[in-house]
């Protein structure tokens, strides 16, 4: 897999998220967000509360995990606060909270999941880190594009998000051993490679390269 390559965000992210990723978020997306902006916060707003939906999820299923439960609780706490504040911000900018269709980005991950356990953990795990890291990435692209009210949130929210992207990741490996992770998030690069990058004719945060219209 080949590492993340993009000096318009290196100095702002943590190096181990930036070799993590397999590939940077395309500038036509970068370019469509500055078109849509209602329409993503729209969907930046659905996408928080679904993790908080996951990491509860994680929770329920996982129970003989304490690492995990207590991981996995913060993780939710902070997602809901987040999921809070985009949508005061949405009021303050006059757009209404309405559901929309999901991306094909999470689900184009969970696909590959394995249905048996240990293994299916680990990979949900894996798939957590993506989602994670994939949304930090794409908040430090849109910093330099944005008025200084929402800048400064989105800088606050490279933090945290890089903080779960972190939690996932030491959750999987602490239990899998670490080669058979590094496998595993090897092949689900080349999955998440394929989704940002190949054309998508939804536009969501974290949607591949907009279809030419």
């Amino acid at each position: 897999m080949t590492a993340y390559t993009d000096t318009a965000t290196d100095a702002s992210l943590p190096a181990e998220l930036l070799d993590f990723l397999p590939c940077p978020t395309p500038n036509r997306w970068v370019e469509a967000a500055m078109k849509n902006p209602a329409l993503l916060m729209i969907d930046h707003a659905q996408c928080e509360k679904k993790a908080a939906s996951t990491a509860m999820s994680l929770m329920f299923r996982y129970v003989d995990r304490p690492e995990l439960l207590n991981k996995m609780s913060q993780l939710a706490r902070e997602e809901l606060l987040h999921f809070e504040q985009v949508i005061n911000l949405m009021e303050e900018r006059g757009i209404d909270y309405s559901h929309l269709q999901a991306s094909r980005y999470a689900e184009g991950l969970r696909q590959h999941v394995s249905k048996q356990e240990p293994q299916r953990l680990i990979d949900t795990l894996i798939v957590g880190a993506f989602i994670e890291a994939r949304s930090c990435e794409r908040f430090a692209r849109l910093i330099p594009h944005l008025d200084e009210t929402l800048a400064k949130f989105y800088r606050s929210l490279v933090r945290s998000e890089g903080r779960h992207f972190e939690d996932y990741l030491s959750l999987a490996e602490r239990y899998a051993d670490r080669d058979g992770v590094k496998a595993r998030i090897a092949e689900f690069g080349e999955f998440e490679r394929e989704l940002i990058e190949s054309d998508d004719a939804t536009f969501r945060f974290h949607s591949g390269v907009p279809a030419e219209s």
